[in-house]
């Protein structure tokens, strides 16, 4: 296990709010499509089968968090991915859950 430096509360606060943030299934169906590149709130509220309000909260909330970024152009409003990280922080939380499950699954 990796030694890591004691935070103080204020620095665990950010990691805690952080994790919240990512801990709802359509935020992260959000980050998925916008990996992909950017896009307008009509195309991912098309791709996460969800409501343009229920898109624009979740969007605003990965915003406040500074996972993701947001331009206008006219009336139409684009968001992209701001914060590359996350991806790595998803890829170690994913192929933690893939060895457990195949561990798992080889005991049947």
């Amino acid at each position: 296990m990796m030694n890591h430096q004691e935070m103080s509360a204020e620095a665990l606060a950010l990691v805690a709010g952080r994790f919240r943030v990512l801990a709802e299934p359509i935020r992260l169906q959000i980050l998925q499509f916008l990996e992909h590149g950017e896009s307008s709130v009509t195309a991912i509220t098309t791709a996460v089968h969800s409501t343009q309000p229920n898109v624009s909260k979740h969007l605003k909330l990965l915003q406040d968090e500074g996972l993701i970024a947001r331009r206008q152009e006219g009336n139409t409003v684009y968001y992209r991915i701001a914060d590359e990280t996350v991806f790595e922080l998803c890829e170690l939380v994913c192929g933690s859950l893939k060895e457990k499950f195949a561990q798992k699954a080889s005991i049947f």
